[in-house]
């Protein structure tokens, strides 16, 4: 029968006290190298686990943080998801993920489980649905660090970290438009989250700079509450768009599903891309060379956006502060066939 090591077991074997042994396994500064070195090698050959419980209970911590996503069946969410897995291991916190599904009310859910589950502060991704951040503001208030990543809001004052959606949406626009097109159609997530607002706000201002006016039938907005809902609103959306009298010859679209969904929708119907439109959109994933044709898009930093959200409420945790900030991270444009020049 296996026997499960302890710190008493380790202080009897290498002849130290078990306090000793205890600050060796947390890398204190009390404790020499050599002494660290033997005793994290003992513990490594004798497989030992540390009691998460009792430490924590000492700690008056639970050294787990919780987070709170639309959807792990998404590629840019999943790098994202690397990205604060890959910071918590790296500073020895646990994980909690938990998926809203686009519903504010099973976010709600998600959020009050995990806060009854003791963890030590929040990072949230809001719904598209989500527009009352009273709940967060009050869990807050009881003492909780909450960070919002790629999804920000002005309703709650805390750390965010998100790409630089304006930036990216003006850069697409305007390789558009240096491409030839004038009619370019934008199509968006219906949510007021500054995600889709700063991407429709990045889109016009390009129009406005190139001495274009905005045309509001070459905007649409949909609501993207599950795939089979988001490729009925979507595939309407396009279909509406390309009765418009002067039909645009572009499409941008704001949002990975959206992105990649068009432009199987638009195969589908038979249009030839770029030829007959041509399409560019915010997308991580990792097949757009693949698809056909391949797809151009505006890349964002997903792992760098969860790891420094992770940084920004570790740091919440651990150092009260009032003095927030929100970070912008760069995008970048990746030009593919989807948007080559028209002839």
């Amino acid at each position: 029968m296996n026997k499960t090591i302890t710190l008493r077991d380790i202080s009897k074997a290498l002849n130290l006290s078990v306090s000793t042994v205890s600050r060796a396994l947390t890398d204190s500064y009390q404790i020499g190298d050599e002494t660290k070195q033997k005793v994290l090698a003992y513990a490594k050959e004798h497989h030992y686990l540390p009691n998460r419980m009792a430490r924590s209970l000492k700690e008056g911590k639970s050294r787990s943080i919780g987070v709170v996503v639309c959807s792990i069946d998404n590629n840019f969410v999943a790098q994202m998801l690397d990205g604060i897995d890959h910071y918590c291991t790296a500073h020895n916190y646990q994980l909690i993920i938990m998926q809203s599904k686009e519903s504010f009310e099973q976010e709600k859910a998600c959020v009050n489980l995990l806060y009854a589950g003791g963890i030590d502060g929040l990072l949230i991704s809001p719904t598209y649905q989500t527009t009352d951040f009273e709940y967060l503001i009050n869990l807050q208030k009881t003492g909780l660090p909450i960070v919002l990543f790629d999804r920000l809001s002005n309703q709650i004052q805390t750390h965010k970290v998100a790409a630089d959606n304006f930036k990216g949406a003006y850069d697409a626009t305007l390789h558009l438009l240096n491409n030839g097109h004038r009619a370019i159609a934008h199509i968006n997530s219906n949510t007021k989250l500054s995600m889709a607002t700063e991407r429709f706000e990045g889109y016009k201002m390009a129009l406005s700079d190139a001495g274009i006016a905005y045309k509001g039938e070459l905007v649409k907005f949909c609501d993207t509450p599950t795939a089979t809902a988001l490729n009925e609103n979507l595939n309407n959306a396009i279909n509406e768009l390309m009765a418009v009298k002067d039909r645009p010859t572009a499409i941008f679209t704001a949002t990975d599903l959206l992105s990649t969904n068009c432009l199987a929708l638009l195969n589908k119907a038979g249009y030839h891309i770029p030829n007959d439109i041509a399409l560019i959109g915010f997308s991580n994933t990792d097949l757009a060379d693949a698809l056909n044709p391949s797809l151009s898009t505006v890349h964002q930093p997903s792992f760098e956006i969860g790891s420094l959200a992770t940084a920004q409420l570790l740091s919440l945790i651990k150092h009260d502060t009032a003095d927030f900030e929100t970070v912008l991270l760069p995008v970048q444009i990746e030009i593919r066939a989807s948007s080559q020049q028209i002839k």
